[in-house]
């Protein structure tokens, strides 16, 4: 975001000029199991973090822990809660004691299943899977974004594999989150390129499975500024 300071030292009142047209990616880190690693993401200057709601996976935590990690956080950090074709009566168990700030389906779940809850909710785009992200989308009409994820329909994300980017729809109605496979070596080219709202990261910044490293995490973090302060130095920003 660019600040204008300039207003002269005889003024009554120095304002900020702030340009509303600065590209500022929003960056989620996903599939948190440790409360360090979860403070340790907000030190660095993450906006979200997420976890994982989903027993097949490496990085699934329980309710209880989900809670211990909430309770740690600092204040205005969002947190995600990932599903993946669960029933609804696992999802009510977790939003008793955890207060998510915004549900994330990854599955095959209908738009009336989605918001059926009555909470903010993002969809989980199959890149795999899905030919037409428009046409999907069409379908989750109260759907706060979309995230693009190189798995299969109904698989798991985390793999650490990347999707073909030019597939990627340009001028979208909503907000488009880049997923799958995104690292330390490839973000800066990521949000070079296709100017996402957002982007999330899990396995691209882990030591093992579940596992965050904050070098690496503070390092994909400064990648993203970086990539940020190009597109609005060069002008793009305020397109």
């Amino acid at each position: 975001m660019k600040v204008d300071t300039s207003a002269g030292e005889d003024s009554s009142a120095n304002t900020q000029q702030v340009s509303i047209g600065t590209t500022h990616t929003q960056i989620k880190i996903c599939g948190f199991t440790r409360a360090s690693d979860a403070i340790a993401a907000c030190a660095c200057g993450v906006d979200a973090i997420g976890l994982v709601f989903y027993p097949p996976s490496s990085r699934n935590i329980d309710v209880e822990h989900a809670a211990e990690i909430l309770q740690a956080l600092p204040p205005f950090v969002a947190v995600t809660g990932l599903f993946l074709n669960a029933e609804k009566s696992l999802i009510d168990k977790v939003l008793q004691k955890v207060p998510l700030s915004l549900l994330q389906f990854h599955g095959s779940e209908t738009a009336d299943f989605c918001e059926s809850f009555n909470r903010p909710y993002i969809k989980s785009v199959a890149m795999k899977s899905v030919a037409d992200v428009r046409q999907y989308a069409e379908q989750f009409t109260q759907a706060r974004g979309f995230l693009l994820d190189s798995n299969m329909e109904g698989a798991a994300g985390g793999s650490g594999e990347t999707f073909d980017w030019r597939l990627v729809p340009t001028d979208f109605p909503a907000p488009l989150v880049l997923a799958g496979g995104l690292g330390i070596d490839n973000v800066y080219d990521a949000v070079s390129r296709v100017r996402p709202a957002a982007v999330d990261v899990s396995s691209g910044v882990e030591s093992g499975k579940g596992l965050k490293d904050h070098a690496m995490m503070l390092n994909f973090i400064q990648r993203v500024r970086a990539a940020d302060s190009a597109i609005n130095q060069s002008g793009a920003g305020d397109q």
